[in-house]
This record gives structure tokens, sequence and C-alpha cells, in this order.
């Protein structure tokens, strides 16, 4: 790659992520519906065909910064998972995490609880399968390491990102009663499929 083409990129790249900056800043205070992307070119110093150009669509940056944020989310939780020696201290530790983080990110906090900023939560729900697929990526890929008798990783990483999403959504516990929860469910179903073959 010659350095011009190296430069390009790295200009490219950088001016994406002041982009997604810019709209991540503007989302929670504007939600869905009244972010401009003429607003968003404006806090970058660039033309709104620049974010045009970028993006496609108001729709494909939404997207764009909600699979950055996930990106964070799932940083977090593969620490987690990997910081504690057993794999039930790592489900409850990465669980505690999620719900926290989720309640400090002013993005997901916003989508979670005003009503400018709740056109967002289909992000989170209906329109939440790439969140979901990312997520329980990284749960299987866990278990596999940490349980590798166990037969159906797969189901088990998904029902473990499905009821921690259920409780971000709809929070009846603290963050470390509701990791209690997703665990009880959780160490019985690896317990189970750890001692049968399908």
């Amino acid at each position: 790659m010659s350095q011009i083409t190296s430069f390009t990129a790295r200009a490219r790249a950088s001016l994406r992520e002041e982009l997604l900056d810019a709209a991540t800043a503007l989302l929670p205070e504007r939600g869905y519906a009244g972010l401009r992307m003429a607003d968003v070119a404006t806090n970058v110093g660039v033309s709104r065909q620049t974010v045009y150009n970028e993006f496609g669509s108001k729709s494909a940056l939404v997207q764009a910064v909600a699979l950055r944020t996930a990106a964070e989310f799932l940083d977090g939780i593969q620490r987690r998972l990997s910081a504690e020696v057993e794999l039930r201290d790592g489900i409850h530790a990465a669980t505690v995490f999620t719900i926290e983080h989720a309640r400090e990110n002013p993005l997901v906090a916003a989508a979670l609880g005003t009503e400018v900023a709740e056109d967002l939560l289909p992000l989170l729900t209906t329109r939440g399968e790439p969140i979901l697929r990312a997520a329980a990526e990284v749960a299987e890929a866990h278990l596999r390491e940490r349980a590798p008798g166990l037969s159906r990783p797969a189901l088990v990483a998904e029902t473990m990102v499905r009821l921690t999403l259920s409780h971000l959504m709809l929070p009846t516990h603290s963050p470390a009663e509701a990791a209690d929860v997703v665990c009880g469910v959780i160490a019985p179903l690896v317990e189970h499929y750890s001692s049968t073959t399908e």
C-alpha cells in the first residue's frame, strides 16, 4: 500500500469516527426522528453530502452507531468473562457489567428511559438481531472454551444474552440480583447440556 493510499484510508477512518461521535452525541437529545444529517455534518465541519457519501442514509448511520456502541459493550463483556476462573462467576460479572454500563451510557440510557429517544429502542428489540447475534457469538466462544463438553453452546449463549437483555429492558432488580437470576437459569442449562448428548 502506498503512503498516499495509507494516508487516505486513515483519514477516511478518522472522518467516519468523527461522524459517529457526532451522531452518538446528538441521538440521546433528539432520537432517531430528530436526528438531521445536516447537524451531524455541521458538528464535524463537513458537508451533508459527505455524511451521505460515508453512510448512505440516516438509517445506516444510526445502525453504525448502534453497532459501535455494541462493540464497546462486547469488549467489556469479553474481558469480564475471561477475568474469572469459574464460568458462573464470569457470566455473573458480565451480566452486571452489561446492565450497569447500559445505565451509564448516555445513548442506551436515553433509548431506555426518555420519550424523545424511545424511537431508538427497536435497535435493541425488533431490529436488534445484529447486536443479539454479536453478543451471542462472544458468549458462545467463551462457553466453547470454558465448557468444551457442552453439547448446545449456541443455545445456552443465546439464552444468556436474551435473559440479560430482558433485565436491561425492564429492570426490576439491581444489576447483581439480575445477574443472580441469569446465572440461576444458565448454570442448570450448562449442567444439563454437559451431561447429555443429542
